[in-house]
């Protein structure tokens, strides 16, 4: 048993809060465990410069924790002038793992801005917003079915994501902030519903990991994400 009495196998409690605001197109307040991320899809007429006259769409996202989302208050990026490079590795995986949720094609020439802010961290703060945003994108395109802004469905499919770890040899799914700080590896895995691979992180933190372990971190990130996919679907109700 781990120090939250779960499985070396099993996800924290996770759930989805649709409608958490109500200004954006869609707003999800996510929860994993005690990892809190508001995640907000809003839409705007008009593209990057460089995909004007193409006909398609474009999603791109951003990432950022409130001070006091960690034990220690933290300054905020904008006050140092600067994000840093945790910061900007994180929103492009976002911003990549979405974009695989889209037929841009079909999303006309509209932007979706997804933005995920860390109201709480306790581990797993970047493959909770990726799931979250999820939920919040398909809200999103709702609204633009609903206001015929689009002709087409673009959604391909859901994407979900977790992370994994191996400590003292053994295999963690979901970690949180006491694991991934003493972890020997730590896997970000992101996947889509159809059970292809959009990401794979992985990091040995203490000592090489064994394509045996790797192997185990995988299988049970993949055995995670579908479940998180079926908490997504339910939250939807799908």
């Amino acid at each position: 048993m781990r120090i939250d009495n779960r499985q070396l196998n099993e996800l924290r409690p996770i759930s989805f809060t649709r409608n958490y605001t109500k200004h954006a197109e869609g707003s999800v307040l996510v929860c994993f465990g005690d990892t809190k991320v508001l995640c907000t899809a809003s839409v705007e007429a008009g593209v990057p410069r460089w995909l004007k006259g193409q006909g398609q769409g474009w999603l791109t996202a951003e990432y950022g924790m409130l001070p006091r989302a960690t034990g220690t208050r933290t300054q905020r990026e904008a006050a140092r002038g600067k994000q840093s490079g945790r910061t900007q590795e994180i929103q492009r995986l976002i911003g990549r793992s979405l974009r695989a949720m889209l037929d841009l094609s079909k999303l006309g020439e509209n932007t979706i801005y997804i933005d995920c802010d860390v109201i709480q961290a306790d581990g797993g703060t970047r493959t909770a917003s990726i799931s979250g945003a999820a939920v919040a994108l398909i809200d999103a395109l709702e609204h633009l079915q609903r206001e015929k802004k689009i002709s087409q469905d673009p959604l391909l499919g859901l994407v979900g994501a977790v992370s994994v770890g191996i400590k003292d040899g053994k295999a963690y799914l979901d970690l949180n902030y006491a694991e991934d700080s003493t972890c020997d590896t730590d896997l970000n895995m992101v996947m889509t519903q159809a059970g292809g691979f959009i990401e794979i992180q992985g990091t040995a933190e203490d000592k090489p990991f064994t394509r045996e372990e790797a192997d185990q971190m995988l299988s049970l990130a993949d055995s995670g994400i579908r479940q998180i996919i079926e908490a997504q679907k339910q939250a939807l109700g799908w």
